[in-house]
């Protein structure tokens, strides 16, 4: 029988009997060298990466958080250190120094668009410039400017608003015809025009005026303005909107912005704008006589010095800041529909907020005039630096109003169902029980009084319900001006029909908020 002849039989014949001398062993092939190298390769690029990750954060380099670990007992609830993106022009220069501040103090790491981040803050307008990125936010993601802020801090759309608060304006040329009839009726009135883009204004008579310049506007200038000390100031008033539709405005109670003229009113001269005019060389609280002892020796801050002096002087300060508040307030109903339709194109309008500046004039009689609202209001210390207390104050409730300086492991959006309840629960926003026990509202959700029981409430407006109550219970020095506040006895007497044109002025998701800090106030009047 002849033999299978396979490379198995060769292989048999060629293997080693037991005491012949070992094989010498075979040096090591091309690819396991070639292993050797790259695992080498490795090592080293590893070590260097590490040097100069270690060198970067000792000279103060690294400025992108790269998602930072929680220290500490690891876990569920371990906290993810939150990321902040600032955005804006030259920051190097320092006008954005007190922002950075408040937030590395309340323990956020600093990224930029490519991070995972948390708060955008963005000195300018970011959508246009950041289109991209605004349009695929994320729920977490908070952004300090809201689409279509521009319908209020618009120098033209602001000034030709229907507004009691305002000086009366016309644009130029559209309104021309209007205004020289106007001013043919107001002889005596002065005016001044004014564009988006200047920010110097100079006082003219009718004739002086250019009434063909296209995307300016004139307006009534308010002479016999209420003095301190023979200078005439203006007042800025920081205001935050945290939501649309419904609306939810708020305004820092605790302090604002006092800016003097730096040469006396009178005698007046038109032509020395400094008697008129704030500019940046404005003169500041603690270099007026009258509340330089209140400031400096007795320390209060600007309003309370402020609100002193009026006092002193037999003056109402309860009712100007009534009328500061009714007219912020409505310039926000007024532009409403506006900023719904801007936001509209975004996923969701709880990504934004936003804090503005509304700066007033007083005439001699304390009336109250609505100048002008500036977005992105200026936070550098750099002219005065006592001013840093009160940006810093600003920032710090701002940013505790809106929920980022958040002590739990998550934002609100993002938190576990027992972290959420933690915060905030169902129970926490029900309100109306003698309305909802009634056998109307336990069978049907149709009747207005039925509308805020928790069986006829959404799951979109619970959220609404929750983030309204998180702002109350975190607005520290802030006050709410929308929805408006009311008092303890009007809460308890209060029903969806009873005669009140603020209510019944409102749209459905307005109605619903006022309704559910009617209830809120009738629970505890520290909500009303």
């Amino acid at each position: 029988m002849n033999s299978f002849n396979s490379p198995y039989n060769k292989l048999d014949a060629q293997l080693p009997t037991f005491g012949n001398p070992k094989p010498k062993m075979k040096k090591p092939g091309r690819l396991f060298s070639l292993v050797i190298v790259v695992l080498a390769l490795g090592i080293v690029l590893t070590l260097l990466n590490i040097y100069e990750l270690h060198k970067m954060r000792e000279t103060g380099n690294l400025q992108q958080a790269v998602q930072p670990q929680a220290e500490g007992k690891p876990g569920k609830y371990a906290v993810r250190t939150p990321i902040v993106w600032v955005e804006g022009k030259k920051l190097e220069s320092g006008y954005l120094k007190h922002v950075f501040s408040v937030f590395d103090r309340i323990g956020y790491a600093l990224g930029n668009g490519e991070s995972d981040w948390d708060v955008l803050w963005s000195h300018e307008y970011p959508f246009e410039s950041l289109a991209k990125k605004m349009s695929v936010l994320k729920p977490h993601q908070k952004v300090n400017h809201f689409p279509g802020s521009g319908y209020i801090t618009n120098k033209v759309s602001l000034a030709v608003s229907t507004n009691p608060f305002i000086p009366q304006a016309f644009k130029i040329p559209k309104e021309k015809r209007q205004f020289l009839q106007y001013a043919e009726e107001h002889p005596h009135t002065l005016w001044v025009q004014k564009r988006n883009s200047h920010r110097g204004i100079k006082i003219k008579h009718v004739q002086e005026l250019d009434l063909s310049d296209d995307g300016s506007f004139v307006q009534m200038f308010v002479d016999r303005p209420f003095l301190i000390d023979g200078r005439k100031f203006d007042i800025g008033v920081y205001t935050t909107l945290t939501s649309i539709d419904p609306l939810r405005v708020y305004i820092l109670e605790s302090e604002a912005l006092f800016r003097f003229c730096s040469h006396d009113y009178y005698p007046f001269d038109a032509r020395d704008i400094k008697k008129y005019v704030v500019g940046d060389d404005y003169t500041p609280v603690w270099e007026i006589p009258s509340l330089k002892k209140l400031y400096r020796e007795l320390n209060f801050n600007f309003k309370d010095a402020f609100n002193a002096y009026l006092d002193m002087k037999g003056h109402n300060s309860r009712k100007l800041w009534a009328d500061i508040t009714s007219a912020i307030k409505t310039v926000y109903l007024q532009k409403e529909a506006a900023l719904i339709g801007a936001t509209n194109k975004y996923t969701s309008s709880r990504n934004f907020f936003e804090m503005v500046r509304f700066d007033f004039a007083l005439d001699e009689d304390l009336n109250v005039y609505l100048m002008e609202v500036n977005m992105s209001p200026n936070l550098s210390s750099g002219h005065f630096r006592e001013n840093t207390l009160m940006y810093e104050q600003v920032v710090f409730n701002l940013l505790s109003l809106v929920l980022v300086t958040r002590p739990v492991s998550h934002d609100f959006s993002q938190s576990s169902e027992d972290e959420a309840n933690m915060r905030v629960s169902d129970k926490d926003i029900s309100v109306f029980p003698e309305w909802c026990l009634s056998a109307q509202c336990l069978h049907s959700c149709e009747n207005e009084m039925c509308k805020l029981c928790s069986p006829c409430v959404s799951l979109s407006m619970k959220k609404t319900l929750k983030l309204a109550y998180l702002e109350h219970i975190n607005k520290g020095n802030c006050g709410r001006v929308l929805p408006q506040r009311m008092s303890g006895e009007f809460a308890l007497q209060w029903t969806p029909s009873h005669n009140d044109p603020e209510f019944h002025s409102l749209n459905h998701r307005n109605k619903l908020m006022y309704m559910w800090f009617v209830g809120k106030c009738r629970q505890s009047t520290s909500w009303c």
